[in-house]
């Protein structure tokens, strides 16, 4: 038995998107950069 369970937490990065004609700095996961589901700017 473990004492604490383990959390998975996502993977983090802070990017510098287009959204809306504007450039946003968001928190994006690894996942989401690498399915190209966020264009970077």
């Amino acid at each position: 038995m473990v004492a604490t369970r383990r959390r998975f937490d996502a993977n983090l990065q802070k990017v510098r998107i287009v959204e809306g004609g504007a450039r946003k700095r968001v928190n994006v996961c690894t996942r989401c950069l690498k399915a190209n589901k966020v264009s970077k700017a």
